[in-house]
C-alpha cells in the first residue's frame, strides 16, 4: 500500500475541513516517514526481493513503527501534538490521528505477515501484494471514491473543485509509475529509505500547495488549509 494511503486523509478531510490537508496527507504516512528515518538509523530492518509479486519489499523488522501498539502510539501522539502545535479543535486534531492509526489497517490488508501484534510478538498479514492487479485497483478505487466525497465537500463550502481533482491525479500517477518501476535485489533498504522519504515529504508539499483556497484582498482564510 502506497497511493491507497492517502484515501484515508482524503477522506478525513472531506469529514473535517477543518483540519489541515497537508496535515492528514503528513499523518496518514506518519508511520512510514519514522519507519524511513529508522531504517537509515539502522534500527528497523528490511530488503528487496525483485522475486516477489507485487511489493517486493521484506519487511525483518519494524517494532517501533509497525507494531499494533507502536501505530496506536504513534496515533495518540499526533492527536496531542498536533492540537496546540496548529491550534486546532478537538475534532480536527483526531481526524489527524484518525489518519495516522489509518495506516497500520490499511497495511494490514496488503502486507504479508510481516506486522506485529506487539514488539516480537506474532505477525500478521492478509497478503493482497500477493495479487497485484487486484491490490493496484483496490488502491486506486480507494482514492477514487475518497475523492468524489473531498470534491463534494468542497463544492459545499463554496472551494473550487480543482485541487481535489489535482491532487488525485498525482497519487494514480504516482502509484502507476511506482508499479511499472523494476526492482533491484537488494539486502538493506538503507539506501532506499531516503527516496521514499522524499516521496513523502514531497506529497506533502503538494498537499498544501493544492489545497490552499485563493481568496480576494480582505477575506478571511478558509478553516483546514
Amino acid at each position: 500500500m502506497f497511493a491507497g494511503h492517502y484515501a484515508a486523509a482524503i477522506a478525513a478531510k472531506a469529514i473535517e475541513p477543518r483540519a489541515p490537508f497537508w496535515a492528514l496527507v503528513a499523518g496518514c504516512q506518519l508511520v512510514d516517514i519514522a519507519w524511513s528515518g529508522l531504517v537509515v538509523a539502522g534500527i528497523e530492518r528490511g530488503r528487496v526481493d525483485p522475486s516477489l509479486p507485487g511489493s517486493p519489499l521484506v519487511l525483518e523488522h519494524m517494532p517501533w513503527t509497525h507494531s499494533l501498539p507502536a501505530a496506536i502510539a504513534w496515533a495518540l501522539a499526533a492527536i496531542l501534538l498536533a492540537k496546540p502545535l496548529l491550534r486546532l479543535a478537538w475534532p480536527a486534531a483526531i481526524a489527524i490521528g484518525a489518519a495516522v492509526a489509518s495506516h497500520w489497517l490499511l497495511d494490514l490488508i496488503v502486507h504479508r505477515p510481516d506486522l506485529a501484534l506487539y514488539p516480537g510478538g506474532p505477525k500478521v498479514g492478509l497478503g493482497l501484494w500477493n495479487y497485484p492487479v487486484p491490490e493496484q485497483a483496490v488502491e486506486i478505487a480507494l482514492i477514487a471514491i475518497a475523492g468524489v466525497f473531498w470534491t463534494a465537500t468542497r463544492v459545499r463550502l463554496g472551494e473550487t473543485a480543482w485541487p481535489a481533482a489535482a491532487f488525485i491525479a498525482l497519487l494514480v500517477a504516482i502509484q502507476i509509475v511506482a508499479a511499472l518501476l523494476p526492482a533491484i535485489a537488494s539486502e538493506s533498504l538503507v539506501e532506499t529509505a531516503p527516496t521514499a522519504l522524499a516521496a513523502y515529504l514531497a506529497i506533502t508539499v503538494a498537499a498544501a500547495v493544492t489545497s490552499r483556497q485563493p481568496r480576494s484582498r480582505g477575506a478571511t482564510p478558509q478553516p483546514g488549509l
